[in-house]
């Protein structure tokens, strides 16, 4: 009997594992979107303009917890392409939160004291369009280049530094050997105190927190904060609550911050469902952030007036550690600025 020759193994470091595979496969056509959810119809809202200037990208396992065949669906609003973006608004700009001015090293960002924020990639998992990096130049400003050589130098010589903020894009795009690059370089300063990861692929791509994301933090000599951004009830799931457990278990500190979006989540039911549900998740409400006036991103602003009225209406509901604080970013000021 002759044996059969075994298939030849691909490559171990050539096999992707599922978060990438999954970043992969995201769907980056709006008509395909529109397709998979019933929705053709909106197809000639469409804006291929848009498209271009910041494409689509949405991971499958986002797009199956949309509502079929609802227009209105929070989460296909917040990634949908429409002609609405290119409408000129006054008052929008291209770098609504001061970031060009607040450069101190390539890819560092220094507005408020005692802390320095690393750009530390350009790639997110989903590309959501009220982004207020939408029109950031990530090819010239991301803190990876050089091996990180740059913002750690930074950090190295200004003492005042006790907090770093890992942000983008979204720094859990890059992989875990690239973290650990950039965190065994930042482990010997010893004027490091805490260590901050802004991240949204937990909630989109919850395969993120594998075994290895957790080797990681395991090995970081700071307490590790990571704030998620999720802006809707519905975008938690089992898959999600598994994540976010794992992530806790290993001694994380969850917090959620969001964006109040017209059409998303302007109202007192679904803002008090968004911190019940983050809340029964593990995750603590922190910000909800007033809309940055990027351009592109008019069509989801609702007025200050209606902000404050909605958040008296959640403090009114919840208990007071559900209620995160309203707030805005204004280049210049030393932290965000309550309303």
């Amino acid at each position: 009997m002759i044996t059969a020759a075994p298939e030849p193994r691909q490559p171990a470091a050539l096999v992707p594992v599922r978060w990438q595979q999954a970043l992969r496969e995201a769907v980056r056509d709006p008509r395909e979107l529109l397709d998979l959810l019933g929705l053709d119809r909106l197809a000639p809202r469409l804006s291929d303009e848009a498209m271009v200037q910041f494409p689509l990208r949405v991971p499958r396992g986002f797009v199956a917890r949309m509502r079929r065949g609802d227009p209105s669906d929070p989460l296909l609003r917040q990634v949908l392409p429409l002609d609405d973006e290119m409408r000129p608004m006054p008052g929008f700009g291209l770098d609504a939160v001061g970031d060009g001015a607040a450069k101190t090293a390539p890819g560092v960002l220094q507005k408020y004291r005692g802390r320095a924020l690393l750009v530390a990639t350009g790639s997110c998992a989903i590309h959501c369009r009220y982004c207020f990096r939408r029109h950031f130049p990530y090819a010239e400003e991301t803190a990876a280049r050089d091996g990180w050589r740059d913002a750690v130098d930074l950090i190295r010589q200004d003492a005042s530094i006790e907090e770093v903020l890992l942000s983008g894009g979204d720094p859990l795009s890059l992989s875990n050997g690239k973290l650990a690059e950039l965190t065994g370089a930042l482990a010997v300063i010893p004027h490091l105190r805490r260590l901050r990861i802004h991240s949204r692929l937990p909630i989109v791509v919850p395969e993120r927190v594998d075994d290895g994301l957790l080797d990681w933090l395991s090995t970081l000599p700071w307490p590790v904060t990571l704030v998620v951004h999720a802006n809707h009830a519905n975008e938690f799931d089992g898959t999600v609550d598994a994540a976010l457990g794992r992530l806790r278990a290993a001694g994380v500190h969850l917090l959620n911050q969001a964006v109040l979006l017209r059409g998303v989540n302007d109202s007192v039911d679904a803002l008090g469902a968004l911190s019940e549900r983050g809340f029964a998740a593990g995750v603590l409400p922190y910000y909800l952030h007033q809309l940055d006036r990027v351009a592109g991103v008019a069509h989801f602003e609702v007025d200050d007036a209606r902000a404050r009225a909605l958040h008296a209406g959640l403090a009114a509901r919840l208990s007071g550690y559900l209620v995160p604080r309203l707030v805005r970013e204004i280049p210049g000021d030393t932290g965000k600025r309550p309303l």
